[in-house]
């Protein structure tokens, strides 16, 4: 029997225990669920990111299975999922367009795939520790932001863009806002009532009346909004044909029969292009924006993991490492593990990697048996489960914890939210985590030195004892203080019990000893070697 650990406040998933090391079959009954509600948000996805860069519609699906299939199972985490990542498809349609064929950037990902297994065996994966929590946070939240604000154009029916679109500047001209005010403006009311009554379901079906009903529990809501979309929409199509969803507005799946016409559709790295330099800055390209995505996406999944479990980073470069070479060899797209499908996974009930797996088994059976009824179901009910999902990861109360544990948290936090929200998710995580550096940098000045002044013993005398490890960061925090120091002070600046000062510093000290005297200031040094200072 599995063990029930204590629910926190914040947690919006079942909380039992995760299963025994190997004993994947023991949550069968919550992974399974897990995988298809993943399964249902991560087909469009896959489809839709294949669009925005320009590649087969095929070689998005191919990602997903590879990433579910095959990734889930070489990465140390339990609950994130891989696949077609949104911040890559500027990338990938650039390098397409720069070596001359999709089946040349292939190529580039396959080497893309050698150096992230390269970056795993140098343990470069000990960088995603350096990501302060409040940059996590205001990730995961501008994430949340951003699934609400890029599905809303979705769930009114009223949307040409690419299904998870999360750039503010999209690739059709248009930008976040612009985007909700054109939908305003063009909504199809099929696909609004669609939307809408799919919302209604997804929120009663995760109220606690419905989730007190042991039987209903087994049931992901996922499933329920998307078996009722079809059905409305084949309702609509009898009853109020004007109001039917447009085909434009409902999963697009190629139509494979067999098997045999899926090998037929892949396509193949061309392995000509290794020959051109260009390839190689393209892979480069890749393997380090698709790391860092990865590296901040499991950073996150492990902080909205129940759980609290701990991915190994350098485990997890080497599985996205095979997952781009496999990817790359039989004509998939790059791979990363992606939040927004890993927020699905874990709100959904998920309890170890089966889920992810069973995600990526469902796509490939999809190409295979069920293109026909899943084109059936349209974009909207499955924007309404996005909008819950972002919802989960930007509730107010998120913003409201942040802003009890003061600025030096909260303005990291928020500024990675608004950078997220108008650039895109690498940027933003880059101006966020420069704002929290400057309170790291911040707190590091002012604990380079201990100040003392003792007007009872010496009206003039100010005691200034060094930290046991001084850097050239605390150099400017020093000179300031040297600086309001007032004339006639007598000085004793004490480095006895500092082990390492660094030469900047005792450059700036002995600059200080050379013009003290000038300002009529009395130095007195312990434990400060003298260096010699240029121009001197």
């Amino acid at each position: 029997m599995i063990q029930t650990a204590p629910a926190s406040k914040s947690s919006t998933v079942n909380s039992s225990a995760p299963p025994p090391s190997g004993n994947y079959f023991s949550t069968l009954g919550k992974d399974a669920p897990s995988g298809l509600v993943v399964f249902l948000v991560a087909l469009p996805l896959c489809l839709g990111i294949s669009l925005a860069s320009g590649a087969p519609l095929l070689a998005g699906v191919i990602t997903g299975i590879v990433g579910g299939v095959v990734v889930s199972w070489l990465s140390d985490s339990p609950l994130s999922v891989s696949g077609p990542a949104a911040g890559l498809t500027a990338i990938v349609l650039s390098a397409i367009h720069t070596l001359g064929s999709f089946e040349a950037m292939l190529a580039a990902t396959v080497v893309a795939g050698l150096l992230q297994l390269v970056l795993g065996f140098l343990k470069a994966g000990i960088i995603g520790m350096y990501f302060p929590s409040s940059v996590i946070r205001g990730m995961l939240a501008a994430i949340g932001l951003i699934l609400i604000l890029k599905q809303i154009p979705h769930f009114l029916g009223a949307d040409t863009d690419y299904f998870e679109d999360m750039d503010f500047l999209q690739f059709n001209g248009q930008n976040t806002f612009s985007a909700i005010a054109a939908a305003s403006n063009a909504i199809s009311w099929g696909s609004a009532l669609i939307g809408v009554v799919s919302l209604i379901v997804l929120l009663v079906w995760d109220s606690k009346p419905v989730k007190s009903i042991a039987a209903l529990k087994l049931v992901p809501g996922a499933l329920i909004v998307v078996v009722l979309s079809i059905l409305l929409n084949l309702l609509l199509s009898n009853v109020a044909p004007d109001l039917q969803v447009r085909p434009e507005h409902l999963v697009k799946l190629p139509n494979i029969s067999s098997f045999a016409d899926l090998t037929k559709e892949l396509r193949l790295p061309d392995w000509t292009a290794l020959t051109r330099g260009s390839t190689y800055v393209v892979a480069f390209t890749i393997a380090i924006v698709a790391s860092l995505e990865t590296l901040l996406s499991v950073e996150a999944v492990d902080k909205l993991d129940p759980h609290k479990r701990h991915t190994s980073q350098n485990r997890e470069l080497k599985a996205q490492g095979v997952g781009n070479l496999i990817s790359g060899l039989i004509g998939g797209l790059p791979l990363t593990a992606v939040i927004v499908r890993s927020s699905a996974n874990i709100n959904a009930g998920a309890q170890s990697k089966m889920s992810s797996f069973i995600h990526g088994l469902l796509l490939l059976g999809s190409l295979l048996f069920l293109a026909s009824v899943l084109n059936l179901i349209p974009l909207s009910a499955l924007a309404a489960v996005l909008l819950t999902v972002g919802f989960k990861l930007t509730k107010p109360a998120l913003y409201r914890s942040q802003w009890r544990l003061g600025w030096q948290q909260f303005l990291p936090f928020i500024v990675t939210v608004v950078a997220i929200l108008f650039t895109d998710l690498l940027k933003g995580v880059c101006i966020g985590l420069a704002v929290g550096i400057f309170y790291i940098l911040k707190a590091n000045l002012e604990s380079a030195y201990y100040y003392h002044n003792e007007p009872t013993r010496d009206p003039g005398l100010v005691h200034l004892k060094l930290s046991e490890h001084v850097s050239f960061l605390n150099k400017a925090s020093i000179v300031t203080t040297f600086e309001r120091l007032a004339p006639g002070s007598h000085v004793i600046l004490d480095g006895t019990d500092s082990e390492v000062i660094d030469y900047d510093v005792l450059e700036a000290i002995e600059n200080f000893r050379l013009s003290a005297a000038e300002r009529n200031i009395k130095l007195e040094l312990r434990g400060i070697p003298q260096v010699e200072v240029l121009g001197h």
